[in-house]
């Protein structure tokens, strides 16, 4: 299976906050958090009232999120719709 050039170019990224910076700023909740693997930034998946994570892809063109839950380390790239495990 072919890796998608913005998930194989990638790196990994610390995240810099705890939870979905846009919610922790308004109370808001999360479900699953994904962090962007070019600044760091931590947002909520599209099964979060919020939808940072992809919101974050669409204001600042950030292609790839790494899931930031507990024992998983997939990567979505949101450009080619690619899953890497």
């Amino acid at each position: 299976m072919a890796i998608c050039t913005h998930i194989a170019e990638s790196k990994e990224t610390a995240p810099r906050a705890n939870g979905c910076e846009e919610c922790l700023k308004v109370g808001g909740r999360w479900v699953h958090l994904r962090t962007c693997q070019e600044c760091g930034h931590v947002g909520c998946c599209d099964s979060s009232p919020g939808k940072h994570a992809s919101g974050h892809f669409h204001d600042e063109k950030h292609p790839v999120v790494q899931s930031a839950e507990p024992g998983e380390s997939w990567k979505w790239c949101f450009v080619d719709e690619v899953l890497a495990p």
